[in-house]
């Protein structure tokens, strides 16, 4: 059986991949996981890339690097239009560093008044890399 290192502690999205490769004979493991199977330590990854492919990229080459691995990263946000894209990479953190779901999103609205309903057109884009 093949393993894979899905870089991400989110146990949700480790389980949706789980569902999703069941059936083909693959081991996913999280981070955490892979760190006491492997006695590893990997790194928290800053996601300073200015792009979603970015930031999964350097995600999954720096988790296979730690684990000799193949590893698995996703990127992803919200692209609003009427803000020229952003939150963009930036999604998770629109109100700053910390700050959570309910504060992204007061900003984003104040951000957004003053637009016309029309114009508020959006996409959550992923990105997911391989290494």
């Amino acid at each position: 059986m093949a393993t894979l290192v899905f870089a991400t502690r989110n146990r949700g999205k480790l389980v949706e991949l789980r569902e999703l490769l069941a059936d083909r004979g693959v081991d996913v493991l999280s981070i955490d996981e892979a760190e006491a199977r492997l006695g590893v330590t990997i790194p928290e990854v800053v996601e300073d890339a200015d792009t979603f492919v970015g930031n999964a990229a350097k995600k999954a080459r720096e988790v296979s690097a730690a684990t000799g691995l193949p590893a698995l990263a996703d990127d992803s946000g919200l692209e609003v239009d009427a803000l020229d894209g952003a939150p963009g990479v930036y999604s998770a953190r629109y109100a700053g560093e910390g700050a959570g779901d309910a504060a992204n999103n007061v900003k984003l609205l104040a951000a957004l008044d003053g637009v016309a309903a029309a114009r508020r057109t959006a996409r959550f884009r992923c990105a997911l890399v391989l290494a």
